[in-house]
């Protein structure tokens, strides 16, 4: 018998859906595995518009959600996704019944979804993926009601878990010492790709558009994401350094994406880069397997600097030589597999990109480091423990429990 047989998860996403969301999906599958009933509620998206269906042994459904751009705007979004989440809850528990229902910030409000179902002895686990307070500031600049708002959301979210689960050392400091958590209750468990879906496939020329080399970035395009100043170290290669061999690529979409598209267009790079929106795993896989460099331009702030980006993992997972700004986490996370450029210094990440063109032995070197460090360290199947732990903990289990 598997460990979870008979165990009822319920787990809720506000910002992303499955399987798009690989962190959730590959936690999902790996309860799954273990015997757990897993049910998953989530916003509908680009490409994942289906109310519901049943995937791999896991029931999905999704609902209504329109993505804030302006502050004002994420009212509107949070209370209409607390509004369908209360209600499929609702459905879930009548159908089927719930042990454990597993929250996923941002934003840090799902706790009042959970709440109800804690007063009967279920169990809450919040699975604390963004600083929600920092992830305002940076968008915004200030912090201020707002800010207060997001610090006492984040503070009744912890004090409403279980347990609570950190993607890193840092996001565990803060829910000890910020949330008030114990430290046996809060469970690290790192986004770390999973090897056997990241295959490595071979170099599709056509994605250099006729350019030498391609360098690569793939991610949810926000504010906070910083690539402006990807844009603007394409500007300084292409004119102060005279570089028109290399072509660029990014993958993703995301609320600020349409500006970063503009701010291309003003400093005259647009021809320079392609902007590929949302694409397939395949498609993924194919257009970074071509790149030579991928990079993270995420700028420094204190949401970043404390913040695991899975881009860096599959960035590794594939080989691939890294440049970002020198961050806390991103530097755990890539060690040698990466150069670092000075914070929020765009020269100084396009001195990086041309250092590592240059080199071939360097990139495959780098790739190579990068790719042992995930699979003997970082990956999915080492982090999955991990998460049986923090499981076995809510449900009161000892590991090899039947």
């Amino acid at each position: 018998m598997k460990e979870f047989a008979g165990k009822k998860v319920l787990i809720l996403i506000e910002n992303l859906p499955v399987p798009f969301d690989r962190r959730m999906w590959q936690q999902a599958l790996a309860l799954k595995d273990k015997g757990a009933d897993v049910t998953v509620i989530c916003p509908k998206m680009k490409g994942y518009d289906k109310t519901y269906e049943r995937l791999e042994g896991i029931d999905i459904y999704r609902h209504y959600i329109k993505e804030a751009g302006r502050k004002t705007e994420y009212l509107f979004e949070y209370i209409t996704a607390l509004f369908w989440e209360t209600v499929l809850t609702l459905w879930v528990f009548f159908k089927k019944g719930i042990d454990v229902i597993h929250a996923c910030n941002p934003p840090d409000l799902i706790f009042l979804v959970a709440l109800p179902y804690k007063m009967i002895g279920k169990k809450f686990i919040f699975d604390h993926h963004d600083l929600c307070p920092e992830l305002m500031e940076a968008k915004y600049g200030k912090k201020g009601f707002f800010y207060k708002l997001l610090r006492t959301a984040e503070k009744l979210t912890f004090m409403s878990a279980d347990i609570s689960m950190a993607t890193n050392e840092s996001y565990k400091k803060i829910a000890v010492e910020r949330g008030g958590m114990k430290k046996e209750n809060v469970f690290i468990v790192r986004s770390g790709p999973d090897i056997d879906r990241m295959k490595i496939v071979p170099p599709d020329e056509s994605c250099k558009e006729g350019k030498e080399y391609l360098v690569g970035y793939v991610g949810v395009i926000g504010r906070q994401e910083g690539l402006r100043y990807l844009i603007d170290a394409i500007k300084y290669i292409e004119c102060e350094k005279k570089r028109e061999d290399i072509h660029f690529v990014c993958i993703g979409s995301g609320p600020d994406l349409e500006n970063v598209k503009n701010y291309a267009s003003e400093k005259d790079v647009d021809n320079f880069i392609t902007f590929t929106g949302r694409v397939s795993d395949e498609d993924m896989m194919r257009i970074l397997g071509s790149c030579d460099v991928c990079v993270n331009c995420d700028e420094y702030n204190q949401m970043n600097d404390k913040s695991t980006m899975n881009k860096i993992m599959e960035y590794m997972a594939l080989k691939k030589p890294i440049v970002q700004f020198d961050l806390k986490e991103g530097r755990f996370s890539a060690g040698e597999s990466s150069l670092y450029a000075r914070p929020n210094d765009s020269k100084d990440m396009a001195e990086k990109i041309i250092k590592l063109v240059s080199d071939k032995d360097r990139r495959e070197k780098m790739g190579q480091l990068g790719y042992e460090r995930v699979k003997n360290k970082l990956s999915w199947d080492h982090e999955k423990p991990n998460l049986y732990s923090a499981y076995r903990e809510v449900f009161g289990l000892m590991e090899g429990d039947d």
